[in-house]
């Protein structure tokens, strides 16, 4: 039995969104423009945060979702293992640790975070538009994956991978097209 008996025995979170519509439309809305709206960070950098946040947390499904989403938008499946085991040894660009580390902190600690860590992210050569950006990806990510895992989600995408056509259909498909799929508008 899953935590919601309506559920399927192994749900995935269209199932939740599904059951529960209310409130998903702006939680989709949202997601499109954090994440393929406009910013300093490109898409692939936002969904490395993404990934990365969720693989902190031990968030299985949305690693899993956001893993196919960073290597669509041309991260190395490899990279994110390396990054999720070791940010220092990761081949990420170094421009980028920075953010990494600081949405890492964010995750663990935040009342810890500091002038210096901040400083780090704009001494490599980021906005602080960049540094509010990876802020609130981290952030969605911690609301979803806590979203996901307290709905008991279970679907794991290394057990059911994707098709080339779905794996393709990522790189454009919106999250209100994700919403409208499964019957919210």
């Amino acid at each position: 039995m899953s935590l919601f008996p309506s559920l399927p025995e192994t749900p995935h979170l269209a199932d939740v969104l599904k059951a529960f519509p209310e409130h998903i439309k702006p939680l989709l809305d949202y997601h499109d423009t954090l994440l393929r709206g406009d910013s300093p960070l490109s898409v692939a950098e936002r969904e490395l945060i993404a990934v990365y946040v969720s693989g902190l947390n031990a968030c299985n499904f949305c690693f899993g979702a956001h893993k196919i989403y960073a290597r669509v938008f041309g991260i190395d499946e490899a990279v994110i293992d390396a990054l999720i085991k070791d940010i220092d040894t990761a081949s990420v660009d170094e421009k980028l640790k920075p953010i990494l580390k600081y949405v890492a902190k964010l995750k663990d600690l935040p009342p810890k975070l500091t002038d210096a860590d901040a400083k780090a992210v704009y001494d490599a050569g980021w906005s602080e538009r960049a540094l509010f950006d990876a802020i609130q990806v981290a952030a969605l990510f911690s609301l979803m994956n806590r979203i996901v895992e307290g709905a008991g989600v279970t679907f794991d995408y290394a057990k059911n991978p994707l098709s080339e056509e779905e794996f393709e259909a990522r790189r454009t498909r919106s999250y209100a097209e994700f919403g409208k799929a499964i019957g919210i508008e």
